[in-house]
């Protein structure tokens, strides 16, 4: 998946905690938020640390949604990304699962998101 295709799909998928994203989809889109970050952190100017800020409020619920499909795809709990609140190893633990490969073919969250669907020709 691109760049494109993952912040597409992302926004398309806004409010959609189920099914299954993969790991191109997540790293693509967590992307946007390291870098909007640094630039808060790095930058002197104000105005773009405010324009970092709202493009990170805009999409704090699509990119907890694709953590919590990132999760199935890896066949774990959406609740495990509760993990990341415990300080410090938290977010290193939900990161290490977010790494792993995903479960090939269908799993209890889903179809695999990088099988392509055949369409019927009529």
């Amino acid at each position: 998946m691109t760049f494109g295709e993952s912040v597409s799909t992302c926004f398309k998928k806004y409010f959609v905690f189920q099914g299954r994203a993969s790991k191109s989809e997540f790293w693509w889109f967590q992307l946007i938020w390291v870098v909007s970050y640094l630039l808060i952190i790095i930058s002197n100017n104000q105005t773009i640390s405010f324009i970092c800020l709202g493009i990170i409020i805009i999409i704090a619920i699509p990119l907890l949604s694709v953590g919590v499909r990132r999760l199935h795809d890896t066949n774990k709990s959406g609740y495990y990304y509760l993990f990341s609140l415990i300080p410090f190893i938290g977010s290193l633990i939900v990161l290490f699962m977010m790494i792993g490969e995903g479960t090939k073919g269908k799993n209890q969250y889903g179809p695999d998101p990088l099988k392509k669907v055949k369409k019927r020709k009529k």
